[in-house]
């Protein structure tokens, strides 16, 4: 190693191939070529807990489908239907999800929005309003807040239409971009849209997913009740890169798609396990692909 760092090209580290068996063979062998190395560089690669240890925030937010078709909350058909137990599906993913990931944001304020709704006073559609209808504080203490800013939102808004996830996307993007401002890998964005089934703006998700793709973020959905989630499938560019409709591919894949029927006679964790799987690997592809280093990296341990 002391040899291969004080290479130069004016000064190589040279290193003789000796093939054994034709050295006993032949008298004349001196060998089989020579390796010659001219530069060397040791680069640190940092790992996902190298990046929260050194002060990486991870920054949580939950978007809520308040599509039509979830059918009347009142209902208990109704995926938005609260049980005498005081769950349904929406709940249960926002609580496995939120109660890992809350421990990596150190204020654990999360912005909470609903989607595909028609909301009061002027009953418009909107694609993306805070659960507790404070547009300048969207905010919610901890999972808990969340939680509780959805049964009191959910009892006052019209189920409507259509799902459109772009704006959302869109929404998130927006800080993910003013991040990329800084130096360091200070700030990643987690967007987590809970949804019962079929995009109606298919080809603007996909073109905001591959914008995003180049940001400090990552997308999970989790797809609630019994619909046909090819779609989603689709999105989740396990297999193959993501195009938008002009054919511009994705950076990196940064959706994760999971379907909350899978996991439903499972302990909770296995549903926090399994939508969270890539976000460790995305953020360190993200930041090691920008060459963005901890905020508190030592420098000195960095060569």
């Amino acid at each position: 190693m002391t040899r291969l760092q004080g290479a130069s090209r004016t000064s190589p580290a040279e290193f003789e191939c000796i093939n054994s068996k034709k050295k006993q063979k032949k008298k004349g062998y001196k060998n089989s070529g020579v390796v010659s190395v001219k530069l060397c560089q040791v680069v640190k690669e940092y790992t996902f807990l190298d990046y929260i240890m050194g002060g990486c925030q991870l920054n949580f937010t939950v978007a809520v489908d308040f599509t039509g078709s979830n059918g009347d909350p009142r209902s208990p058909s109704s995926l938005h239907y609260i049980s005498p137990h005081g769950v349904n599906e929406y709940l249960s993913a926002i609580w496995s999800v939120g109660n890992v990931i809350q421990d990596y944001d150190s204020d654990k304020m999360f912005p909470a929005f609903g989607f595909g709704a028609q909301i009061p006073p002027t009953w418009q559609v909107s694609h993306e309003f805070p659960l507790n209808f404070n547009m300048s504080n969207p905010f919610c203490a901890g999972v808990e807040g969340i939680v509780e800013a959805y049964r009191v939102c959910l009892p006052q808004v019209k189920l409507y239409g259509p799902t459109n996830f772009s704006p959302i996307i869109n929404h998130v993007a927006c800080f993910a971009k003013q991040a990329l401002q800084q130096t360091t890998a200070s700030q990643y964005f987690v967007l987590l849209i809970i949804t019962d089934g079929v995009i109606t703006d298919m080809d603007d998700t996909r073109s905001a997913i591959v914008n995003a793709s180049r940001l400090p973020m990552s997308i999970i959905i989790v797809g609630v009740g019994g619909a046909d989630f090819t779609a989603m499938e689709f999105l989740d560019g396990d297999d193959g890169r993501l195009r938008s409709q002009t054919g511009e591919s994705a950076m990196r894949d940064i959706v994760q798609f999971v379907p909350f029927r899978q996991f439903q006679n499972s302990p909770k964790e296995a549903l926090a396990k399994s939508v969270l799987a890539e976000v460790p690997g995305q953020l360190m592809e993200f930041c090691n692909t920008m060459k963005l280093k901890p905020p508190n990296s030592n420098p000195a341990a960095a060569v």
